[in-house]
């Protein structure tokens, strides 16, 4: 399969920050490709980055046969761009923002009315496209965002946390809509902080923190780094020092982290670890008040790989 998008020793500095640090990885054509980490991670630098709106310190991108350093033009055109942040005029209706954003990809005439009717429909809003986007809700307003990416049927689709802060029903749809335009033969580069969501709708996935890339695989070849451990999640309230040095004490205890009254605990065997680990927290004075097994999955993958939670 031939890979669309590669990139290679790819460095972003800003003064003495290294945002993005030496990241490596290329998508092969039809593939969604997460890049899967915290906020702050790099991942929205990489992104910005591949669609040309930043330029690297250090390495090189090739889109579809094109550099991005001498062949910004020919990018553009295979890239469609749904950036993190709300692209849309306010005033204006779903309908006259694809407009506007169809001709700045150099759509016109009937091409233009249908790629804007076809993206309304995808987005499921075409039953209200004559009003003013100002009256959408947020969830409403990223349909139609991606739907403004996808006017000209680009062959590689950026997608930059599209889920943040919207209800579950349209995130139900934005993901359903991934999977659909991927089943069409879309490439997507799809970040997010959310590990179900990388899981449900990615072929391959890198994980990112502080700006390197420290595993990437397939789902199960990354659930392979923890080999087979589950995770803990305890609701313990306030926790001390004392109480993480006593569990990490514990023999079965892989790794520990706390965060916001919730213990996770990494452990090869949850059934032999799980008595000692409630007898423990009850004895330093924890109040358990919830008691969670968490398969392997890609959270206990960045805490065996980081010591802490994918949610820092």
């Amino acid at each position: 399969m031939t890979d669309i998008v590669q990139v290679r020793g790819l460095v972003k500095r800003f003064g003495e920050l290294v945002a993005v640090d030496n990241v490596e990885f290329t998508i092969a054509e039809g593939e969604t490709f997460g890049l899967l980490g915290p906020n702050g991670a790099g991942k929205t630098t990489t992104i910005s980055m591949i669609s040309c709106l930043l330029e690297p310190t250090e390495g090189e991108i090739i889109v579809d046969g094109h550099s991005i350093r001498n062949e910004q033009t020919a990018v553009k055109r295979t890239l469609g761009v749904v950036p993190q942040e709300i692209a849309l005029y306010p005033m204006l209706s779903a309908a006259e923002n694809l407009a506007f954003w169809g001709r700045m990809y150099g759509l016109s005439g009937t091409g233009l009315k249908k790629a804007v009717d076809e993206a309304l429909e995808l987005a499921g809003l075409a039953d209200r496209s004559k009003e003013r986007i100002e009256k959408y809700s947020g969830g409403m307003r990223r349909r139609i965002n991606i739907a403004a990416g996808i006017l000209h049927k680009p062959k590689v689709l950026l997608m930059d946390e599209p889920t943040v802060g919207i209800d579950p029903q349209s995130r139900n749809h934005i993901l359903e809509t991934v999977k659909n335009l991927n089943s069409s033969g879309m490439t997507v580069l799809y970040t997010s902080h959310y590990m179900e969501e990388v899981e449900y709708l990615c072929d391959r996935i890198a994980i990112m923190d502080h700006g390197k890339i420290i595993a990437m695989g397939t789902l199960n070849e990354l659930r392979d780094v923890v080999g087979g451990m589950d995770v803990i999640s305890v609701i313990v309230g306030e926790v001390s020092d004392g109480i993480i040095t006593a569990v990490n004490a514990i023999e079965g205890v892989e790794g520990v982290n706390r965060a916001n009254g919730v213990i996770e605990v990494l452990t090869p065997s949850s059934s032999s670890v799980l008595g000692r680990l409630v007898a423990t927290l009850e004895s330093e004075g924890a109040h358990v008040t919830s008691v969670t097994v968490i398969e392997p999955n890609l959270e206990s993958v960045f805490l065996r790989l980081t010591g802490k939670s994918l949610r820092d």
